[in-house]
């Protein structure tokens, strides 16, 4: 195991904005609280917020929600190990996305809002008058969500990794700092509910923003222009691997590339509602209108997203080396070893941070959503129907912290491909497949390959980033 020398500097920063966020999730308890209801006793006040985020609350906490911080590590190191087909699809997959935001999902939360739902679930339920076909869709989004929980602690362990923590020899030592993140990740949102990553999500965002724009206006300038970049990018991708016989990656898609491209974009923008945690943000908003508002600001964040993959090819041009402990070259850790090899200590601080912050939002909204399901769609309806709803919180907040222990287990206990093979596995097995919003299976076109196809063409992916 190598050893890497601590940055104390970077490493104070990110405790120190840790500390700040991990209080504003206590205080969030208070956050915007419906004065007539006497604490977060029932689903809609914790596990939704009380139905009340207005525009820009949401459009933060959407953002946060759907830009993990395993989107962060993952985007730009696919564009850096392979190139625009496994990398830059994020952003074509996002604009898809939101005439499904507006269209749909609007018309999803005047649907709940008048029946009480909670889940995605509860509405397959009321839709079709079967609660079978709500638990098999509580069950398939709850075993899809597990291992996406635990992608976003691999993203703080990509962090920790770069600042030279866990090179200790010891296990406990090695993986206390993510512990210890978990265990407060766990505190306050047993405490404050939704409210909690709902308020992280502005600083959160906003580091990311900041993080972002100066990279992609200061990294050209020191590199040489976005022409240098390009070139230096076209350079590596089509550069013949000795092993396989072909071309380390793909700079700009091919014809041989489109099908699998689109294909890509579109599957995974089908697929992302059918995720249980980007239903409760929407239904999290006081009104209709705040989904179509949030629909037509959300394309900033894919804006956001466009120039942090193309840190992928800055760090080709920068000649970044993202080695792990072990001595390999591991693609996860480009970007935090770029803003650590080319930015003050401190703003890398400020960096590291801000993906750091963006594993806890989508970490602990992914957590209440499953939680939410368990409760609504599995132990209300078929253990116990007469539950009341300071039982159902009460449930809900125990179920967070088992999902999240889950989910810590997956990435201390296992192998880190564990996590990631499962979590391609998730999304070509979700609810997506089933009878469900739009009231029939979704179009083969949607899903060409069909899913041994779909998971093979994952495993190969996973494969070329060392994932």
């Amino acid at each position: 195991m190598n050893a890497r020398e601590i940055n104390w500097t970077a490493l104070v920063i990110v405790v120190l904005l840790f500390v700040v966020v991990a209080v504003m999730g206590f205080l969030a308890a208070r956050w915007r609280r419906n004065t007539e209801v006497e604490g977060l006793h029932s689903l809609d006040e914790w596990g939704l917020g009380g139905r009340g985020f207005g525009t820009w609350i949401t459009w933060f906490l959407l953002g946060g929600d759907l830009y993990t911080a395993y989107t962060f590590v993952a985007v730009p190191a696919a564009m850096w190990a392979t190139g625009a087909v496994s990398g830059f699809f994020a952003v074509p997959y996002t604009i898809v996305l939101y005439p499904i935001i507006f269209i749909i999902m609007s018309r999803l939360w005047s649907v709940s809002h008048r029946h009480g739902y909670v889940t995605s679930a509860d509405f397959v339920g009321g839709r079709y008058g079967s609660r079978w076909l709500s638990l098999a869709v509580a069950v398939t989004g709850i075993v899809a969500t597990m291992p996406y929980i635990a992608l976003q602690l691999v993203g703080i362990k990509a962090v920790l990794t770069v600042l030279g923590l866990g090179s200790s020899g010891n296990v406990l030592l090695t993986d206390l700092p993510l512990i210890l993140a978990f265990v407060v990740l766990a505190a306050y949102t047993y405490t404050s509910g939704l409210r909690a990553p709902a308020m992280i999500a502005v600083v959160k965002d906003l580091l990311i923003y900041l993080a972002v724009i100066v990279a992609v206006i200061y990294l050209p300038i020191k590199f040489g222009g976005w022409d240098s970049i390009f070139g230096a990018a076209q350079s590596k991708l089509g550069a013949v691997n000795q092993a396989t016989g072909k071309p380390a990656g793909v700079f700009v898609p091919g014809a041989a590339n489109y099908s699998a491209y689109w294909s890509l974009a579109l599957g995974s923008a089908m697929a992302l509602f059918m995720y249980p945690h980007s239903v409760t943000a929407v239904l999290a908003s006081k009104a209709r209108n705040t989904i179509r508002r949030n629909a037509a600001i959300l394309p900033l964040y894919s804006l956001m997203l466009g120039f942090l993959a193309l840190l992928g090819f800055v760090a080709i041009k920068a000649g970044t080396k993202p080695i792990d402990l072990d001595g390999s070259v591991n693609p996860q850790l480009v970007v935090p070893q770029l803003f650590l090899d080319h930015f003050p200590a401190w703003f890398a601080g400020i960096a590291l941070a801000a993906i750091a912050i963006g594993a806890l939002v989508p970490a602990a909204i992914m957590s209440i959503a499953a939680a939410n399901m368990f409760t609504r769609n599995i132990y209300r309806d078929f253990i116990r129907p007469d539950v009341d709803p300071r039982t159902e919180a009460k449930v809900s907040k125990i179920v967070s912290l088992v999902v999240k222990v889950g989910a810590l287990v997956f990435v201390i206990a296992m192998d880190q491909s564990a996590a990631i093979n499962m979590q391609p596995a998730g999304r070509h097995l979700d609810p997506a497949d089933l009878p469900g919003r739009g009231g029939g299976p979704v179009h083969p076109l949607v899903r060409p390959l069909g899913p041994p196809g779909r998971l093979g063409r994952g495993d190969h992916l996973r494969n070329r980033l060392r994932l």
